[in-house]
């Protein structure tokens, strides 16, 4: 019974407020509600030679809309493609859902990776990630934004560094 009272009071006080004060409540209930976006509504981009060596497409998968700062993508890489060095001010986590690939931070061994595996990169770790050399590999990466920064490209993996047999370039 007290709860029905509250509910009719609530009612009538809602039905008290401006039109501008419910348009706002409005809006916030909006953009609470849960989004779907389809498989393939949103463009795949190539990935630039500015970020990448080789052939690379990404294809967003959500942004970071505030207050979240989580973004993520699916990016494949053709065989011999990879990243360059780079560093993410509040780490990376990479899902690899086909193919094969390879991850190695700076200073660390190169590392096979395999569809299921999870690789966590740490807040400012420098590292490079792609597909093996014979074979693509596709992962999930998502990152945060600090500052709106989400990345910070540095220099390309050379040929040296990079498993011998490359055939991207």
């Amino acid at each position: 019974m007290k709860q029905t009272a509250l509910l009719i009071a609530l009612l009538c006080f809602c039905g008290n407020l401006q039109a501008e004060d419910r348009q706002q409540i409005q809006h916030k209930e909006r953009t609470r509600k849960m989004e779907i976006k389809p498989s393939g509504s949103q463009p795949s981009v190539k990935g630039s030679a500015d970020y990448f060596t080789g052939t690379v497409r990404i294809d967003p998968l959500f942004q970071a809309n505030d207050p979240a700062r989580a973004s993520g993508a699916s990016v494949t890489f053709e065989p011999g493609s990879r990243t360059l060095w780079h560093s993410h001010p509040l780490g990376q986590t990479l899902i690899v859902t086909a193919g094969s690939g390879l991850v190695q931070r700076w200073g660390g061994p190169i590392e096979e990776i395999r569809p299921g595996d999870v690789v966590r990169i740490a807040p400012g770790e420098k590292h490079w990630h792609g597909a093996a050399p014979a074979t693509a590999m596709t992962h999930i990466a998502v990152q945060e934004q600090l500052d709106g920064k989400v990345v910070e490209w540095m220099e390309k993996v050379s040929d040296e560094q990079y498993p011998a047999g490359s055939r991207a370039k």
